[in-house]
């Protein structure tokens, strides 16, 4: 029931996403990424690699991994965000496949019939969206081909205990109890601007106010840890970030230090993003 009012709030939220962008097929097809450059060093070399992206949204990210050489897999809950990945692919030119299910789901009936894969990338909100954290490493698991990886970047669980005034209003110890929202997933794209669009932005909508509730689940580092652990995999990095990849507080700026990343502007530094790289043993093959 809350993964399917998720599916409907991102369902509403991903039109008024896609109000504010231009056709972005063009920047793709020249070879445009809206990857960072961490997560392109964590992936590696994608040439000719299998890779599923998890929670891939619109296929931004996807299509990038695609102008890297990849085999893209895409997997979203949302059908308006699958239905413009498609058309997206179709029209830049660059092969991908995409998905639309239950990342559960999705992983249980491809353990069974898909080819194994390479890389399985998560990025950016993504965790916060499971239900069970447990489960979805299990499944990740079971798709990566021995030797494959599991790759995430995203905000780290300490940074999201804040609003973005900075004011704590979460809880660090949440049990898997989900964080439930009346019009709570917003019009990030359109609040962000051109910082979410670099082919363009479009005015779009305004005043957008979600009808549907959302859920989301706070999972800490060592639940994180824990699951990916329990899995079987083993985790090669865990490195976290006293800036971020785009702003989530108010209180944040260009930071001189870090490339032109987000960085706190008053107070002592936070880690604000994490990324980790576990592996599936060759030895695990089933």
């Amino acid at each position: 029931m809350l993964n399917e009012e998720n599916r409907q709030a991102w369902n509403a939220a991903t039109t008024a996403h896609n109000s504010h962008r231009p056709d972005p097929a063009p920047y793709f097809r020249n070879g445009g990424s809206t990857l960072y450059p961490e997560e392109v060093g964590l992936l590696g070399d994608l040439a000719g690699k299998r890779v599923l992206h998890l929670q891939c949204n619109v296929g931004h990210d996807s299509l990038s991994l695609a102008n890297l050489g990849a085999q893209v897999v895409g997997v979203d809950i949302s059908d308006v965000a699958i239905d413009t990945a498609v058309r997206l692919s179709r029209a830049s030119g660059l092969a991908a496949a995409f998905h639309r299910a239950d990342v559960y789901t999705w992983l249980d009936q491809s353990a069974r019939s898909e080819p194994p894969f390479d890389v399985a990338f998560s990025s950016y909100g993504a965790l916060m969206w499971l239900s069970n954290i447990e489960a979805w490493a299990q499944g990740v698991a079971r798709v990566l081909a021995p030797d494959g990886r599991l790759v995430v970047i995203d905000y780290h669980p300490f940074a999201l205990l804040f609003d973005p005034k900075g004011v704590r209003d979460a809880n660090y110890f949440a049990g898997g109890r989900p964080r439930s929202s009346i019009n709570g997933l917003v019009d990030y794209v359109g609040e962000a601007g051109p910082a979410e669009a670099p082919w363009g932005f479009l005015e779009g909508v305004r005043g957008f106010v979600n009808p549907h509730r959302s859920h989301e689940f706070f999972w800490g580092v060592g639940e994180i840890l824990s699951a990916v652990l329990s899995a079987g995999l083993r985790i090669e990095a865990f490195v976290e970030y006293p800036y971020s990849n785009g702003s989530i507080f108010e209180d944040m700026t260009r930071s001189t230090t870090y490339r032109g990343r987000y960085e706190l502007t008053s107070g002592p530094n936070l880690p604000l993003m994490f990324s980790l790289v576990a592996r599936r043993p060759a030895a695990a093959a089933q």
